[in-house]
């Protein structure tokens, strides 16, 4: 018996050893160095990092206690979502001509727009999973709006930055295939998608590209973080998009926290806009969530901040992301968008497939 127990005391301190050993190596193996460029104010030559994230003196960071992280990361205090909800998929059609815009929620982050014979699709992820894994991780609850295959020829992919539920391989690279869309991204990312194959144009903050006469995409500078291991936390850079369209622009703001609200400001002299895609979703506990997510009556302060005619409320009810119940953001923005004034029907949200004709300006 005794021989066991020492047996087994040496396999545990064994254990441990390579266990302190994984957490030293794991680290330095999963970095990876995704940009290389100049100092700006915002990359520090290592690292890119929000400007206005830096507390000033006296400033003390709001944050989470130990004990509340572990217990959201164990799955408690969490609502109830859902195994799933029935979706009605839809058949977009090929092209819709001139200044008509139609968009279609697929879920998530991702979002058809039609206008001026384009088809434009931003953060496509069609996986099952939100995760660098096919068994684990953030499982979706609400199936594609338009399944993959009846999606028409995609022009142009906007890929916000590079976390899982925004930048997904499983889907980029089929599309990549198929459709040989421009896909236009914040610096570095395009690293991550040339390893894999896919072309793409990444650009810096204020940055733009032609798709043709008239039409550029701009990437805009907004709140938020990118990792794809955790040791490579903000490698890449982190951004909105703005689309210049003759009939009124495009806004499609990613993933963002509300920061100091400096960033939207500086959107709004994009203008004007018909149309702001703007995320809703993944917002509680609001000590973990705030730097990265805006909460609702955020959404609807960016919307009147860029000064949007219309909105589309993105990112929630595919995903369980955080604390919030399934559809406590549309009933949140519903609440908060009617108390600020927002006529009825002017941000919205749509189930997945459905189909939004969106007024002109």
């Amino acid at each position: 018996m005794m021989i066991w127990i020492g047996r087994f005391g040496v396999g545990f301190l064994m254990l441990v050893v390579l266990a302190l050993v994984a957490l030293w190596i794991a680290p330095r193996f999963l970095d990876r160095i995704y940009y290389r460029g100049p100092v700006s104010d915002h990359f520090d030559g290592e690292h890119f990092f929000n400007p206005d994230d830096r507390p000033t003196a006296g400033q003390r960071r709001s944050g989470i206690s130990p004990l509340r992280f572990l217990r959201f990361a164990l799955g408690m205090d969490r609502a109830p979502w859902p195994k799933s909800v029935p979706v009605q998929q839809a058949v977009p059609p090929a092209r819709v001509e001139g200044e008509t815009m139609r968009v279609t929620w697929i879920g998530h982050a991702t979002v058809l727009i039609q206008t001026e014979g384009l088809n434009i699709l931003t953060d496509p992820v069609w996986s099952e999973r939100a995760s660098p894994f096919s068994f684990m991780g953030p499982k979706r609850v609400r199936a594609p709006g338009v399944a993959f295959d009846r999606l028409p020829k995609i022009d142009v992919v906007l890929v916000s930055h590079n976390h899982y539920d925004h930048l997904d391989l499983p889907t980029l690279e089929p599309l990549w295939r198929r459709d040989r869309p421009l896909i236009v991204t914040p610096l570095g990312n395009d690293t991550i998608l040339k390893a894999n194959r896919i072309a793409a144009v990444a650009l810096d903050w204020g940055e733009r590209v032609e798709i043709r006469q008239g039409i550029d995409v701009i990437v805009d500078r907004v709140h938020h973080w990118g990792s794809r291991w955790g040791a490579d936390r903000n490698r890449a850079l982190w951004g909105g998009f703005t689309v210049t369209l003759p009939g009124g622009n495009l806004f499609f703001a990613g993933d963002t926290g509300w920061g100091d609200g400096g960033w939207a400001s500086d959107v709004a002299k994009q203008g004007p806009y018909r149309l702001a895609l703007i995320p809703i979703g993944a917002y509680l506990p609001r000590e973990l969530m705030q730097s990265s997510h805006v909460a609702p009556d955020e959404a609807v302060a960016i919307y009147r901040a860029i000064g949007a005619a219309n909105g589309l409320a993105v990112h929630w009810g595919t995903f369980q992301l955080s604390a919030e119940g399934i559809d406590a953001p549309a009933e949140a923005l519903a609440r908060d968008a009617g108390s600020m004034g927002i006529p009825p029907g002017r941000f919205r949200t749509t189930a997945p497939g459905e189909a939004w004709d969106v007024p002109t300006l």
